[in-house]
């Protein structure tokens, strides 16, 4: 063996650098060892989940159908059954199967070709979760204008208190709502789910127009609360339930855009009740402004049962004739209700094995994997409210009127933010998948931040016309870049992030941290706006989207358009190597956006396998 030999150039270490070099490289092959691991585990657990068809042979496949056709009493199916399990395991190489008739194999094309050429009741369905999204929204905001006239009815002069009435339904969602979810959805299914909640949106519409106290309408608004959370959450897993994968995204993402047109309605009736009076009943425009809400769900209500049960929920109560009928009504043909029956069985069975003898709250903070994933949601949830979006929302009346205008003139004004909202969040269904989450989020932080200051500063202007003028034109401004950044990417992103096993639990966590942090907004702007004046509101909520920006930057993964095994790996890198990464990058970014030199390729954080 050669001896060995010392370079002269190369740098001594002391003993106590040589040590703590050392214990250095101990850490990191500690990390590099449990993200290892992390990635073993969830790779076998992902390839089972993204296809639990493809390891089976032929023959055990349909071994396996055939049983599952015995257990269920579906063996009048079995034909559909067995070509749809093969198309499943496979779904590429269905051209290649004699099994299939022609006109089977056209429908397969027609899926990739036509992918918006579905039956009526997908459509349905689709008016269904539209209608309970709108909901949503006009629940949201019918109180901007409102307030404008019930606080001095009830005298209510204290900002807590004037924020608490405001904030009531968000409270109730994040404590009580969004975790009665999971009871409610178990026991009355999806549509029972939002059958509730929309009745209850129906009574407290009505309990809010008849309250004559502030206590009264404290209590409607606190029940309101339970529908919020519950709807939220079910209405978007319903729609994805039972649509088909081609289309599954598009109509999830639709989710946001109709709730911009509920929250553009709630500020139509506020401008269109502003100037009702009664001889006779005190506050009549409020009441009716409140007592509107309740029109959205009364048809939802008497639309939802017309509508089939998710074939998923179904399953899970081993009802599998209601799920396959179900699915014939979804579909285009008996035979893709068959396939994805059949899928959709196999996928359960996995999930849960998966489930079995786990904690799956305490699962969610322990693994690394989901810990990193719930915080990512709880980011981008928390920074949806905290970028100042809904102190906008449910104080922009208070805002303009604050900024000079009368109140008729600050409620048409308001309705200007919702027609904003609703007309710029069309864009996101094709920029969310186009841009990339993280692109979208870090395009539109310093826009928002820069926009707020505009707004701010704009109340020092002397002359009222320009003030007002520029105070509309900031809020505007900022509606028209939160509507495709902050306003649809949360809930897409929370609802990827998670692994499928525990994906239930960490949207209730993630839904319940966007209703809380929405309580502690419109509780606190009334008081913040007193104490810190209008100027200095709006730079408090600047700085929390300089605060997302750099968090973003710095720690956000992007999810865009990856596979399960890709979410794994990106969610099971640790979050100071991702920082390290991206600080590194800084010099790289400057020299190409801002120098606009020719640079290398940048470095990759992630090698997808």
């Amino acid at each position: 063996m050669g001896e060995k030999t010392s370079d002269p150039e190369a740098p001594s270490l002391s003993h106590h650098e040589s040590s703590i070099s050392i214990e250095k490289q101990e850490r990191d092959a500690a990390t590099a060892r449990e993200w290892a691991r992390d990635m073993d585990q969830s790779t076998t657990t992902n390839s089972k989940l993204k296809n639990p068809l493809a390891a089976l042979s032929r023959e055990q496949l349909l071994s396996d159908v055939e049983a599952f056709a015995k257990e269920k009493d579906l063996e009048h199916i079995l034909d559909d059954l067995r070509k749809g399990a093969l198309v499943a395991q496979d779904p590429r190489a269905f051209e290649q199967m004699d099994e299939l008739t022609e006109n089977e194999k056209e429908l397969l094309r027609r899926e990739k070709t036509h992918r918006w050429s579905q039956p009526f009741m997908m459509y349905f369905m689709t008016v269904l979760c539209a209608g309970s999204a709108i909901v949503q929204g006009m629940d949201q905001t019918a109180v901007n204008g409102a307030q404008e006239f019930y606080f001095a009815e009830f005298n209510v002069t204290d900002t807590w208190l004037q924020g608490l009435l405001n904030g009531a339904p968000y409270l109730c969602s994040a404590v009580i709502g969004c975790w009665t979810t999971a009871p409610l959805n178990r026991w009355f299914g999806r549509r029972g789910c939002i059958f509730i909640s929309c009745f209850i949106s129906f009574a407290a519409s009505f309990w809010m127009a008849a309250a004559h106290t502030w206590w009264n309408l404290l209590l409607g608004r606190f029940l309101l609360g339970f529908a919020v959370g519950a709807k939220s959450t079910t209405t978007p897993v319903y729609g994805a339930e039972c649509s088909p994968a081609n289309i599954r995204g598009a109509l999830v993402m639709m989710w946001q855009m109709w709730t911009a047109f509920g929250i553009m309605l709630g500020y139509i009736a506020s401008v269109a009740f502003m100037d009702v009076s009664h001889p006779t009943i005190p506050g009549f425009n409020w009441r009716l402004m409140l007592g509107s809400t309740a029109i959205p769900p009364f048809f939802v209500c008497m639309q939802v049962y017309f509508c089939p049960e998710s074939p998923r929920w179904y399953m899970m109560r081993n009802r599998y004739h209601d799920a396959y009928k179900a699915l014939c009504k979804f579909r285009p043909s008996t035979f893709q209700a068959a396939r994805d029956l059949y899928y959709i069985h196999a996928a359960l069975t996995v999930e849960e094995k998966l489930r079995e003898g786990k904690h799956l709250f305490h699962e969610m903070f322990t693994i690394p994997r989901n810990r990193r994933a719930a915080q990512s949601s709880f980011f981008v949830m928390f920074m949806q409210q905290f970028c100042g979006v809904n102190a906008i929302m449910y104080y922009s009346s208070s805002m303009f009127r604050e900024a000079g205008f009368d109140t008729r003139m600050a409620l048409v004004t308001s309705l200007g933010c919702g027609i904003t909202n609703w007309i710029f969040a069309m864009p996101a269904v094709y920029t969310i998948d186009t841009f990339g989450r993280r692109n979208l989020l870090l395009t539109t932080f310093p826009l928002m931040c820069i926009f707020l200051l505009f707004t701010g500063f704009s109340f020092y202007i002397p002359d009222q016309t320009s003030r007002t003028a520029c105070v509309a034109t900031g809020i505007y401004l900022f509606m028209i870049v939160y509507s495709p950044g902050e306003g649809p990417v949360p809930f897409t992103y929370s609802a990827e992030a998670f692994p499928l096993y525990i994906r239930d639990i960490g949207m209730s966590f993630a839904t319940a941290t966007t209703w809380g942090f929405n309580f502690v907004v419109s509780l606190t702007w009334p008081s913040l706006n007193k104490s810190f004046t209008p100027t200095g509101a709006f730079g408090w909520y600047a700085a929390w989207n300089c605060f997302g920006w750099v968090f973003c930057y710095f720690c956000l993964p992007e999810t865009k358009a990856l596979s399960l095994e890709e979410l794994d790996q990106v969610f099971s890198v640790p979050t100071t190597k991702h920082i390290n990464h991206y600080r590194a990058m800084l010099p790289w970014y400057v020299k190409k956006y801002l120098l606009r030199r020719d640079v290398p390729p940048q470095k990759q954080l992630y090698d997808y396998y």
